[in-house]
């Protein structure tokens, strides 16, 4: 079952009970899934609280606060979503800088020392993964750099479009995909750590990926406006900025 399948499916659950669930309720990009895990865990004993991650590409989860998805923090793999949320009224606030993301080139089979972006326009390798650049930021990076290097016509074909950067994590670790981009944060996670080989992209062939975390005015009509608020700020704090390092995020510095 697909991000976008399961996210409809809690949405149509949500929508059906009768009684507001006192769950914050985040949307998260899927690259940021497995760090997601490890802040629930602090921000719930820290203060109490509970938590309800719903994952996928930034691109679809605008697309559902657009239709009006009750979600309370929009945690994006870039900033023009959140951005664009709060254009069109979706936020009083505007979005906020959390961390910048690391793009890594990867591959089940290749090792380190062999792997690199020249290799991808040779006949070794034919298929590419890389997550859907219309709806993934880490995607839109991924084309930059092909872009960068004068590969992407060569390698237009070779491409395979995850339908976010989990998707795509999929179609490498499987080896369905020879190589793929994705985000450095997924290849550290302990659930995909030790699968397959990477490399770090040179960050200035792609822009650099500003993620950017949202309060959604849907929290501002509900009981649970302070403690959205309190996990919001919560993103921004020294312990959860601590287990984005260990991610491999960077400190975003104005």
């Amino acid at each position: 079952m697909n991000f976008q399948r399961i996210s409809l499916l809690f949405l149509t659950l949500l929508a059906g009970c009768s009684k507001p669930s006192e769950k914050i309720v985040v949307a998260t990009a899927a690259n940021v899934q497995y760090v997601m895990k490890e802040i629930q865990k602090e921000f719930e004993k820290e203060s109490g609280k509970q938590l309800q991650i719903v994952t996928g590409s930034s691109g679809k989860l605008t697309t559902q606060i657009r239709e009006g998805a009750p979600f309370d923090v929009f945690v994006s793999a870039d900033a023009k979503y959140p951005n664009e949320v709060f254009k069109n009224g979706g936020s009083d606030e505007e979005p906020k800088i959390y961390a910048l993301g690391t793009l890594v080139l990867w591959s089940k089979d290749i090792p380190e020392n062999n792997l690199n972006t020249a290799l991808l326009g040779t006949e070794k390798i034919r298929k590419i993964a890389i997550p859907n650049p219309r709806t993934a930021p880490y995607g839109e990076a991924a084309v930059q750099v092909l872009k960068s290097e004068n590969l992407f016509a060569d390698v237009e074909k070779k491409l395979v479009y995850g339908e976010s950067i989990a998707q795509t994590a999929q179609y490498i670790t499987s080896g369905s995909a020879d190589a793929g981009f994705n985000a450095l944060s997924i290849v550290l996670s302990p659930e995909m750590k030790g699968k397959g080989h990477y490399i770090l992209i040179d960050s200035t062939a792609y822009k650099p990926i500003q993620q950017a975390a949202l309060l959604l005015k849907h929290s501002e009509d509900s009981p649970k406006k302070v403690s959205s608020k309190q996990f919001y700020d919560f993103l921004f704090s020294r312990k959860a900025q601590a287990i984005f390092k260990k991610y491999g995020y960077k400190q975003f510095v104005p």
